[in-house]
């Protein structure tokens, strides 16, 4: 029987600690009366707004994928079937990065290139999180304090270096020189090919700019609709602030929970979210129970690739291979 692995294990237990940890922090009994009193109302329009934001997702990869792929592109249905499936495994995974390497090895098998399927996931992502960079880059706004805070400049500059270093391998001839020289170096054959047809399939965006603004626009979008779906939760817990205060806070709390050191965001959400309504008054009996419902509700937009996982999920493709 194969052993779990190590950094699993690891995770898992910072997920556990961290939130158990703030929990205590929070006190139980007052944690457990505010959840006790949550209002279905507010909660239900944030699950249908996760919904939304789920579609506009799978729409944003397709955009990304259609240029890339070619004649070898999968039918949209197997696409679908592949962004959800992806998405519900990743809910056991670190942050995003189980979803995205289920995502393109899904795709791989699809016949797409895996170096075009590569491409088209981390385009996604890193898009992705521009979007939330733009918008912590709004919140900053309404949020002057956090621009005093050394760690979340820190954060937020180590992310733009992100976008910006993708945006170069995109964009610049001489980057892509750079990286195949810089490639050059390792010391296997079968990586060495493979990474220099990714930065080939990456740059194949740099005439893409419409679908790359559309992506971007899309990208905002997304983290809009999350922003909100917190403000719904955080009306149904009682929570007296107005929607400015999660167009400050939501999008770094985002970037917290994106960092791969626990399992689905556990842990680190719950300490961001209790750190950052905190700064605005919010009393961590009712900042606590907003985290857990904030990832409850992704748990929820990830159903859909759970019923189609377990009704046969990616194994479905033979027969939309028949129907074609």
């Amino acid at each position: 029987m194969r052993r779990p692995a190590v950094g699993g294990i690891v995770r898992i237990a910072v997920a556990v600690a961290l939130t158990a940890f703030m929990f205590w922090k929070s006190h139980p009994s007052d944690v457990m009366a505010a959840l006790a009193r949550t209002e279905l109302g507010p909660v239900l329009m944030a699950v249908l707004l996760v919904l939304v934001d789920r579609a506009l997702m799978a729409y944003r990869w397709l955009v990304l994928l259609r240029p890339i792929a070619g004649p070898a592109s999968p039918r949209f249905p197997t696409v679908m079937r592949i962004f959800f499936v992806s998405t519900f495994v990743g809910s056991f995974l670190p942050a995003t990065v189980g979803a995205d390497a289920a995502r393109a090895y899904a795709l791989a098998r699809e016949g797409v290139a895996t170096s075009a399927a590569v491409a088209s996931v981390v385009m996604d992502r890193i898009l992705g999180v521009l979007g939330i960079l733009i918008m912590a880059a709004v919140g900053l706004v309404f949020a002057r304090q956090l621009a005093d805070n050394p760690v979340v400049l820190a954060g937020l500059a180590l992310t733009t270096a992100v976008c910006a270093a993708t945006a170069v391998v995109v964009f610049s001839a001489r980057a892509e020189m750079l990286v195949q020289r810089l490639v050059g170096f390792l010391p296997w054959a079968r990586v060495r090919d493979l990474v220099a047809r990714l930065v080939g399939a990456m740059q194949m965006y740099a005439t893409r700019h419409g679908d790359l603004l559309n992506v971007t626009l899309g990208s905002i979008g997304v983290q809009v609709l999350r922003t909100v779906q917190a403000y719904y939760l955080g009306l149904g817990l009682g929570i007296e602030q107005p929607l400015t205060t999660y167009v400050a806070f939501i999008p770094v709390i985002l970037l917290v929970m994106l960092l791969p050191v626990t399992v689905n965001g556990f842990g680190t959400s719950q300490l961001a979210f209790v750190w950052a309504f905190g700064q605005a008054g919010v009393p961590a009996a009712l900042a606590f129970p907003l985290s857990v419902l904030f990832v409850a509700l992704g748990v929820v937009g990830n159903l859909p690739g759970g019923l189609l996982y377990a009704t046969g999920g990616m194994r479905a493709r033979r027969r939309d291979r028949e129907r074609s």
